[in-house]
């Protein structure tokens, strides 16, 4: 039986980052179902034709260059008290300490006609070649079901390829995670003047077909024709094979203290198979993104090291594109916070660059703030540029408590081509019309 000190279950952002930050300093094995990690939040632009396939396959160098040893298997049970992981080909290994990180598949819901051909949720390299391959043969219409970033992206890919697109969702604005229903209004306006079809409010009961999916038929009684049904309603922590085994496994994944360790010693999770708290609110939410996973990653191997580290919880700061616009959020939104916060909020509307320079785009910021800590919870941002950067300050306010009267006082810098005048800068002056407020 081959044996690691540490062995690490999947191939993922979180384990990649990991045997980058241990740099082959402890005996490594990386045990990985797919044929290729994969940059999943690419993949909406492979079927829009913005990249090559090829493009989204991360290489195995990744791990090996770094000293560990790339098993390319799946785990299918774990004997905790013998420290053996045995995998699907029969082989058994063992471990002196092992990190879960598994990851989470797309949640395929119980309807009738969801076995129907042509009905994939997406996440996995097979999905993208089924989609591909569909787009290609010349199918006329399709149905994305979930209007979050990943949805938006992959409807508006499937439009571009002249595909007639309907988007459905329960909620009834778009990206109802990201966005309070005044910043959204603009950027779900694009998505209709594109041409996509949108049913909010709405959801999927049914799916009919013969062999392969042909209508989507709503909760409101409507029919819609489509020869793709695309599901991404969201994640569910891949931790089945452990499901009968000692591990404490919450609703949303495998329960963790701020050590990343779980209730078995010398065993770890980290990444979309956990279940852990906002940073914010210390009650439990999701965070199955990669920008949680690679922090957490480094904390895990700066412990695995002999460091201490600890994991506040989640921020989870996200941005997409929808149209012509650039949005973005972190930290909770107004509508997130209302029911533990006494919230205030403030906005600013400048431009992406000097008004005066012929091609400044608007861009609006919104603040949401506790009334009584003058903590900032969170902000958005709905621009005609990228809002990456300005997601990363709201992020940082948030994470290192910084407060609305503090924001006054954020030294800024200012240029022609890439900020509104130095008079001005969008978080000081939502934070002034707050303070105004209270």
């Amino acid at each position: 039986m081959e044996k690691h000190d540490v062995l690490i279950l999947g191939g993922g952002p979180a384990a990649i980052t990991m045997v980058k930050n241990i740099k082959g300093k402890r005996d490594i094995a990386v045990i990985r179902p797919e044929d290729h990690s994969m940059i999943y939040c690419a993949m909406p632009y492979v079927i829009e034709g913005l990249l090559p396939y090829e493009k989204t396959l991360k290489t195995d160098d990744l791990v090996t260059d770094t000293g560990a040893e790339l098993i390319r298997d799946t785990a299918e049970s774990v004997d905790f008290e013998k420290k053996i992981v045995k995998t699907a080909d029969g082989s058994e290994y063992g471990y002196n300490e092992l990190v879960i990180a598994t990851g989470a598949n797309p949640i395929l819901p119980p309807i009738s006609g969801a076995d129907l051909e042509q009905v994939s949720t997406f996440k996995t390299e097979e999905d993208l070649k089924m989609i591909l391959d569909l787009v290609d043969s010349g199918i006329e219409s399709a149905a994305v079901v979930g209007a979050g970033a990943i949805g938006i992206e992959l409807a508006q890919a499937l439009n571009e390829k002249n595909i007639e697109t309907n988007l459905i969702d329960m909620m009834p604005t778009i990206l109802p995670n990201m966005l309070d229903k005044e910043m959204v209004e603009k950027p779900q306006k694009a998505l209709e003047d594109l041409g996509i079809n949108l049913y909010l409010g709405n959801k999927v009961v049914e799916l009919k077909g013969d062999k392969k999916v042909e209508a989507a038929v709503l909760g409101d009684g409507q029919t819609v024709k489509v020869d793709l049904v695309i599901f991404s309603v969201g994640m569910k922590a891949n931790v089945e094979f452990l499901k009968d085994t000692e591990l404490n496994i919450g609703r949303d994944g495998i329960i963790i203290n701020d050590y990343l360790e779980t209730s078995i010693k010398d065993v770890y999770a980290l990444g979309d198979c956990v279940q852990f708290e906002s940073a914010i609110t210390d009650e439990v939410v999701p965070g199955k993104l990669a920008t949680n996973a690679v922090p957490m990653g480094r904390i895990m191997a700066a412990n695995l090291l002999g460091d201490s580290r600890s994991y506040k919880g989640f921020y989870n700061g996200t941005a997409t594109k929808v149209g012509d616009y650039f949005v973005g959020n972190s930290g909770l939104t107004e509508k997130m916070a209302e029911n533990d916060y006494d919230t205030v909020t403030g906005y600013a509307d400048f431009t992406t660059a000097f008004p005066i320079m012929p091609f400044a785009e608007k861009v609006k910021l919104k603040l949401v703030v506790d009334r009584e800590s003058k903590n900032v919870l969170g902000g958005q941002v709905v621009s005609g540029k990228p809002v990456t950067d300005k997601i990363d300050q709201i992020t940082m306010a948030v994470q290192y408590g910084v407060e609305v009267d503090q924001l006054i006082e954020f030294s800024y810098s200012s240029q022609p081509y890439q900020s509104f005048y130095p008079a001005h800068n969008l978080l000081v002056k939502a934070a002034e019309n707050i303070l105004d407020k209270i």
